[in-house]
This record gives structure tokens, sequence and C-alpha cells, in this order.
């Protein structure tokens, strides 16, 4: 079941990292919920480098720091796809 979590989790941190960036990202639906994933793991990883992974109640500085992630990974994995994408159609 975990995984399940992780693929939605990582779905919603995705779509909230590409409304918050500027302008519309080209990436497909699929890249943007592995970004968010991984943001979601960056970003509880820093979480327990700083000790607020766990607290008591809702952990407003991990989910923060998640969103905060997703936002870099979708920025820059928009770039790759877009720089990858583009080199496909000059060739």
């Amino acid at each position: 079941m975990g995984w399940l979590w992780a693929i939605i989790v990582g779905f919603v941190l995705g779509l909230i990292a590409k409304a918050i960036l500027p302008g519309k990202q080209h990436m497909p639906l699929w890249l943007t919920t592995i970004l968010g994933i991984g943001g979601a793991v960056i970003g509880n990883w820093i979480a327990m480098g700083l000790g607020i992974a766990e607290t008591s109640g809702i952990d407003w500085g991990r989910h923060l720091l998640q969103i905060a992630a997703a936002v870099l990974l979708v920025f820059l994995g928009e770039m790759a796809y877009t720089a990858a994408r583009g080199s496909r159609q000059r060739a």
C-alpha cells in the first residue's frame, strides 16, 4: 500500500508544483508524477536532517519542504524535457 500512497502524493505534489511555476509546462503527467514523488522523498530527507520530520500534529515544515523540492524538480525536469524534445524536433 506504500507504493500507492507514494504515487498519490507524487501526483498531488507534481500538480501543485506545476500550478506554482509560471507559464505552461509541456511535460507529460507521468513525468510530473515521478518528479513529485522525488520531491516528496527529498523533502522528507531534508526534514529528517533538520529534525522536523515527525512532530505532533500536522508536519507543516515537512510538507513545505516537499513542495519546495517538487517545485525545483518540476522546474528542472521541464527544462530538460523541453531541451530534449527540442533537439529531437531539429534532427
